[in-house]
Parts: structure tokens; sequence; C-alpha cells
């Protein structure tokens, strides 16, 4: 049973949010921006009426793919509330599924996970001409771009919150590990694309690395745009948790 403030919290998590994000570059926003990590840190699953997924989720299916594969969404997300300044909702990934590498153009973002274990790649793009070496050969025709590769973690519902600004961490990959997962999601201010904030994903290029052990981070490397993967899409679904009003 969710705890007896629960109800509570995720309205003060929205309400913080907002307060947060009204001025992102006013001289409060740091200390705004610690108070919503501290809420953020607080929320489980089962304050937003959530369970993890049955073991079916983490079955085989034919012919080694995951059960899921082409008949369900691999990523379902169910929104709590939106405002100009923020949006909030719930991830949830099924096992094995993978939210590719992906940008957050201008925008901070928070995400806690709720249940399951997440491995979660950052990168920060780097500045035109910071480039030591030109890019790799490879087949294709996007545009690629420098980035610094800062870190790979796991991520569990013990976890603090994982943190991305519009220049430190905005580019990040989320895999499901060793089951399902779900992560309660922050993004200020929302993609819309008419306002330059459209997602673009990117594809890491990279060799096999020389030794047995991957290389060491943070590094540099290349990465070029691609479309939508085709084995990617996100669904909807309901939000089962307390109302949020704003």
């Amino acid at each position: 049973m969710p705890r007896d403030n629960m109800a509570s919290l995720i309205q003060r998590v929205a309400r913080q949010a907002r307060i947060t994000f009204r001025s992102p570059a006013g001289p409060a926003f740091g200390e705004n921006l610690h108070r919503l990590q501290q809420l953020l840190d607080e929320v489980r699953a089962e304050d937003l009426h959530l369970a993890p997924r049955g073991p079916s989720a983490a079955a085989a299916a034919p012919g080694g793919g995951p059960p899921w594969a082409g008949v369900v969404p691999p990523v379902s997300y169910m929104h709590i509330c939106e405002t100009e300044n923020f949006s909030m909702g719930v991830f949830l990934l099924r096992s094995g599924a993978c939210i590719p590498l992906h940008d957050h153009p201008g925008m901070n973002g928070m995400l806690k996970v709720l249940y399951g274990t997440l491995r979660i790649a950052c990168m920060d793009t780097l500045p035109a001409g910071a480039a030591a070496a030109p890019p790799p050969p490879v087949a294709g025709s996007g545009p690629c771009l420098r980035a610094l590769f800062r870190s790979r973690q796991h991520y569990t519902p013990a976890s603090p919150p994982c943190l991305l600004s519009p220049h430190t961490d905005n580019l990040h990959q989320i895999d499901a590990v060793d089951g399902p997962a779900a992560f309660l999601d922050i993004l200020a201010p929302p993609y819309d694309p008419q306002h330059g904030r459209d997602c673009h994903y990117y594809r890491l290029l990279e060799g096999p690395p020389a030794g047995a052990e991957p290389p060491a981070l943070p590094r540099e490397v290349w990465l070029m745009e691609t479309p939508q993967a085709a084995d990617f899409w996100c669904g909807g679904e309901p939000y089962p948790g307390p109302r949020v009003c704003l």
C-alpha cells in the first residue's frame, strides 16, 4: 500500500517543478533544482500505484527475440501533467528494451528509477571545430558531431535521480537490464519542434575496442544522426497514480 502522504508527494514534486523551471536562469534556480531533486528522490513505484511487470515480460520469445517484439511497444509512456515550462510522466521499458541515444535540445531533465535496473549512457555535444580527428568512415549519410562520452552507469530505485542540463549529459541512451524497468521523467521545457526542441537520434561511431576491456570514460567520440530506429516506438498507457493539479 502507498505510504500515507504519497498522494501529496507527487503533487509536491509537480509544484516544485513548476517553481523550479519557471525561471531557469534566475538566481534561485540552483536551490530550487536541489529541492526538486530531493523530492524526486523520495518517490517510489507504490507512490504512483505502479508494480513491476510480471515474469512474462522477461521470458524468451521464439527465435530468441523479446516476447513483445512486433506485437506491443517496447516502451510505454504514462502522462501525468504538462505545462509550457515542464512535462512529467512515467516511462515503462519491457525487458530488453532500449530508448536509443537521443538529445534534449536546450532542455533540463530529471529521471528517477521506480523499479528495475537501467543502464544509462550520458554524453555532451562538443563545439564545432573541437574534433581532434575526422570521423571514421561509415555507411550512412546523416550529419556527424563530436561528443564527450561522460558516463555509463546502472541506476536502481535506490539511486539518486539522473540529471541532464542543456550542456551536460544532454544526450543519453537508456537500456532495461535483466528485466522490465520504469522511471519517472521530468523534462523542462517539454519537446516542441516548433520552438526548436525536436528529438534527434544518434549512433555511436566506434570500432571494436583494441583490448578485452571497453575504452575508459570519459572520452571523445563521434556520433552520426540517424532516423528513429524501426524497432523502437513508444505507446501510451493510462496513469494510475494520484491526480496532479497545477
